[in-house]
């Protein structure tokens, strides 16, 4: 059986055998090097080659392009940047509005490149649907956060209230207050898409090794077990495995989310639920819960995952029961008629989050490195903007791209920021996710009193603060 198969539903759906490509055995020189054959290592070098083909940019990968989070993801393609109200709020008017339109823009970018390179990735444009779907307090907290959102300058035409009635045009759930609708998303099949970059890629010139570990890197230099490359700049694209590669797992945390899948749901059931758009959905709760309709009609529903002590990796993603049961509480008290339904695949993957959920695109200009990462969940977009930024940086270009608050132009690694060591980091993260799961528990009981409703909130919204 091949390897590389059952890590997630969409891998498993690919009509494509998954034979490794060739593994680096030999030393060479490139333009530039990209450690990760993901996302953002991907349209890196896509932006790079459609700018300057005549570069060399060769590419290594661990194991197969798709095997991280790229072909694990929730197949959200999100016109956001994680922490973009924070990050913008302190520019002006004018140029806080040219970001979000950068931002916006995220989704018609990828779909006009899938269009011309011919990448089926089962792309709708749905947009996103933030439901308040199990408690009043939900309403709450989403009127208060549209209420920031319009304060930014955003309109109706970017963030919407729905009221139930007009929600359930979209989505029936079983238990809603109103839902805020954004056009600026689209879902797709995560693992189409990085395997037809992968592909595309090669075709533009681009040199692709794959089960090549990288074992050790700095400036101008990439070497793997069996091979060497030296290069004029080095892009290590690896996100979630940031830990794997002294010094990123400083600032660049590995944490899970985790993922389930029904089996195709017949007509009937999905007359009851909606999405015939191809929506994305998520009920507004800190658990971080995500979901979406497949093109083959299953619900793919994710929820947040945890930490490893020392960033340790996971590898095993065989849910256990305890993963499993949330998974199936949450969908089952958004979907009452799905509390029994058959899961058919589950799976997860690592994900990087920068400190001050603060993702970046750098360039360190001394020694002639790029880097974008810190997506914390939101990469399958993000990924697009970190790709056509670095491109730039390191050709050099000057761009909208480029003035943007996420973008370090001139500044090395050090200058991000740090995770705290351990234990602080462990401990610091589990007590921050067990009072948001205790701040859940605590709102979807309605016989939970007044008092012990508002406890919970405030001290899941001072955990959350530290985070940020």
């Amino acid at each position: 059986m091949n390897p590389w198969h059952n890590i997630s539903l969409w891998m498993d759906q690919l009509d494509d055998p998954l034979q490794a490509r060739p593994s680096l055995q030999a030393h060479l020189h490139a333009d530039v090097a990209i450690i990760g054959a993901g996302y953002t290592g991907l349209w890196t070098a896509y932006y790079l080659k459609r700018q300057a083909p005549q570069l060399r940019v060769v590419m290594v990968e661990a194991e197969t392009a798709g095997f991280g989070a790229s072909g694990r993801n929730g197949g959200w393609l999100m016109g956001n940047l994680l922490g973009e109200d924070r990050l913008l709020a302190g520019v002006p008017a004018l140029e806080r509005k040219a970001g979000f339109d950068l931002l916006h823009g995220i989704p018609d970018e990828v779909a006009s490149v899938v269009a011309r390179e011919s990448i089926d990735c089962d792309l709708r444009k749905g947009g996103v649907l933030y439901c308040a779907a199990r408690y009043p307090e939900q309403e709450v907290r989403l009127r208060e956060y549209l209420k920031e959102l319009r304060a930014l300058g955003l309109s109706e035409d970017d963030y919407r209230w729905l009221a139930p009635s007009e929600l359930a045009t979209q989505l029936r759930v079983a238990n809603t207050y109103g839902a805020l609708y954004s056009p600026h998303c689209a879902t797709i099949q995560p693992a189409k898409l990085v395997r037809g970059l992968a592909r595309c890629v090669e075709g533009l010139g681009v040199e692709l090794y794959e089960c090549s570990p990288v074992i050790d890197w700095q400036p101008g230099l990439v070497r793997t077990a069996q091979g060497l490359v030296t290069a004029d700049w080095v892009v290590p694209a690896i996100e979630g495995y940031a830990a794997s590669l002294p010094p990123l797992g400083n600032h660049q945390l590995p944490v899970q989310s985790l993922i389930v899948a029904t089996e195709p749901l017949p007509a009937d059931v999905w007359a009851g639920i909606g999405l015939e758009r191809g929506q994305a959905f998520s009920e507004f709760s800190r658990q971080v819960t995500y979901g979406q309709r497949s093109l083959d009609d299953r619900l793919i529903f994710g929820a947040r995952g945890g930490y490893r002590f020392g960033g340790r990796l996971r590898s095993d993603f065989n849910l256990t029961d305890d993963e499993l049961g949330l998974r199936r509480y949450l969908m089952g008290e958004i979907f009452p008629q799905l509390r029994n339904v058959r899961f058919t695949h589950s799976w997860g993957g690592n994900l990087g989050m920068a400190r001050r959920f603060q993702p970046h695109m750098l360039r360190d200009t001394r020694n002639r490195i790029a880097l974008s990462g810190g997506y914390g969940g939101e990469g399958v977009g993000a990924s697009n903007l970190g790709g056509r930024t670095l491109a730039d940086l390191i050709l050099g270009q000057d761009s909208e791209l480029l003035r943007q608050p996420w973008v370090l132009s001139d500044s090395p690694i050090s200058s991000l920021r740090r995770w705290e060591p351990e234990p602080c980091r462990w401990l610091g993260y589990n007590a921050i996710i067990r009072s948001f799961v205790h701040e859940d528990e605590v709102l979807a009981n309605p016989r939970s009193p007044a008092w012990r409703r508002r406890l919970a909130q405030a001290v899941a919204a001072r955990m959350e603060s530290l985070m940020g």
